[in-house]
């Protein structure tokens, strides 16, 4: 049993799995740090400040933080146009270039007409 155990721990998928959520925590740190000490700053440079969590309304005893939504909201979008553009693009950019050049599409008629050509050769 503990020799099933073991090779069930140690199976490829389960490992892989282990690594890529690991690294998928690691690089969410750096893409946070990246808003946090980055992307916010210029927020506040544009808007005067770098948080709204301070901003909220109360009615009958009950808070509404709309500011730390807002705050929330922002690094969101900050959080997706870096992954989208330090990641997503480049990697596309990547991929395009290692890629190998497929054959282009052809057409069905185009293909019909090089098909009567070539019988029509192997018949001359």
């Amino acid at each position: 049993m503990i020799k099933e155990f073991r090779d069930f721990l140690m199976r490829g998928n389960l490992v892989e799995l282990a690594v890529a959520f690991v690294m998928g925590l690691a690089f969410a740190t750096v893409i946070t740090s990246l808003v946090d000490n980055l992307v916010m700053p210029i927020v506040a440079m544009i808007i005067g400040q770098p948080s709204f969590d301070g901003l909220d309304f109360t009615i009958n005893d009950a808070v509404f933080r709309y500011g730390a939504f807002i705050t929330d909201a922002i690094a969101f979008a900050a959080i997706a146009a870096a992954v989208f553009f330090f990641v997503v693009k480049p990697v596309g950019a990547m991929m395009a270039r290692t890629k190998k050049p497929e054959e282009e599409a052809v057409s069905d008629e185009e293909r019909r007409h090089q098909e009567l050509l070539a019988a029509l050769r192997a018949r001359g």
